[in-house]
C-alpha cells in the first residue's frame, strides 16, 4: 500500500512539475513580427520571444549590450507600442529578459486578436490605469532601467505616453518573483 500512495505522490508532483515548464514557449531568438521597423532586426539574435503564459500573449524581450546600442534602437522601439499605450519603468530581475537583465520588454496581445471586433486595440475597461490587465489588449512597453545602459536622463519618454514608475516598489508589492 505504501509503494502505491508513494507512486501517486511521484506522479503527481511530475505532472504538476511538467505544467509549470510548459506556461510559456520560448525561443531565444526575437521572432517578433515582420511589420516592426527594420531597425530593430540586428537584434534579434540577443532576443528572447516568449508566448504564454493562458491565452497565447506575446513577450518580446531585447536584451542591450551597451548604451550606443540601446539609445540607437529607442525610437524604433517606441514606434512599436500602440497609441495610447503605457511605458512602464521597472527595475531587476526580470523574468522576460533571463539572465542578462538591461533592456526591454514589448508585451503584445495574440497574433491576430486585433482583427476581432470583440477585442479591439484598446484599453480594457474596469481595471485602474497602472494595471497590466488593463493593456493586454494593446503592445505596451516595460523598460528595465539601470542606469547605465538605460539611463532616463539620456533617452527622450514621450510627452503624450502615460508613465508608470514601478521601480521602486518593493517585489512584494510590484508580484515580482525571480523564477532564475
Amino acid at each position: 500500500m505504501k509503494k502505491f500512495v508513494a507512486s501517486v505522490v511521484v506522479l503527481a508532483v511530475f505532472a504538476v512539475g511538467s505544467t509549470a515548464f510548459g506556461l510559456y514557449s520560448v525561443s531565444d531568438t526575437g521572432k517578433r513580427p515582420k511589420d516592426w521597423p527594420r531597425e530593430l532586426e540586428t537584434l534579434r539574435a540577443q532576443s528572447r520571444t516568449l508566448v504564454g503564459p493562458t491565452f497565447a500573449a506575446r513577450h518580446f524581450a531585447m536584451r542591450f549590450k551597451d548604451r550606443d546600442e540601446f539609445e540607437a534602437a529607442w525610437p524604433h522601439i517606441l514606434e512599436v507600442k500602440s497609441k495610447g499605450a503605457p511605458i512602464y519603468l521597472v527595475r531587476g530581475p526580470n523574468f522576460f529578459l533571463g539572465k542578462k537583465q538591461t533592456g526591454v520588454v514589448v508585451h503584445c496581445p495574440p497574433e491576430g486578436q486585433w482583427e476581432n471586433p470583440k477585442t479591439p486595440e484598446a484599453p480594457i475597461k474596469g481595471y485602474p490605469s497602472d494595471s497590466r490587465s488593463r493593456w493586454q489588449r494593446m503592445n505596451y512597453i516595460e523598460l528595465l532601467v539601470d542606469g547605465e545602459v538605460v539611463d532616463l536622463n539620456r533617452i527622450p519618454l514621450p510627452p503624450d505616453t502615460l508613465i508608470i514608475d514601478e521601480r521602486f516598489k518593493s517585489d512584494k508589492q510590484n508580484g515580482a518573483t525571480n523564477t532564475e
